[in-house]
């Protein structure tokens, strides 16, 4: 099971935008922590089963070949303030995640932050426009 945080298992398109992302937020005094790049099928259907199967809240609606973690072109990540991660996304805390969202946005990424169902702040990814169906049929970047 892999669930990676480095930034060269990202598609190298990717990986290119989201160091310009982490490099807009240093520039900006906003500290932050990559926690996922790439995960393969198998980590995903973990993640999928909590709060199903296993004890805990829903963290995805995307089971493994569903998510673009699987195909290299999404990352989680989450600001630092003081050297512990901000989670909450209200209040204070939640124009901290508008501007890294905001900063994101700007290098031609899709911020999930920004969906009307099942918001995922800490979630970017970029496809080109492409559907997942693409992807889960062999297409790439």
């Amino acid at each position: 099971m892999i669930s990676s945080r480095l930034l060269s298992d990202l598609h190298p398109v990717v990986r290119a935008k989201c160091e310009k992302h982490l490099a807009a937020c240093k520039a900006a005094g906003i500290d932050i922590l990559v926690t996922c790049t790439y995960r393969d099928k198998e980590a995903q259907d973990a993640l999928y089963a909590h709060g199903r199967t296993e004890a805990g809240a829903k963290v995805t609606n995307a089971k493994g070949g569903q998510s673009l973690h699987n195909y290299k072109i999404a990352y989680d990540l989450v600001p630092m303030l003081h050297g512990k991660p901000i989670w909450k996304t209200t209040g204070e805390e939640g124009k901290l995640w508008e501007q890294v969202g905001e900063l994101g946005e700007a290098q031609g990424l899709e911020w999930a932050g920004r969906w009307k169902t099942f918001r995922e702040f800490p979630h970017f990814q970029y496809t080109a426009g492409h559907p997942l169906s693409y992807f889960q049929n062999g297409g790439t970047l």
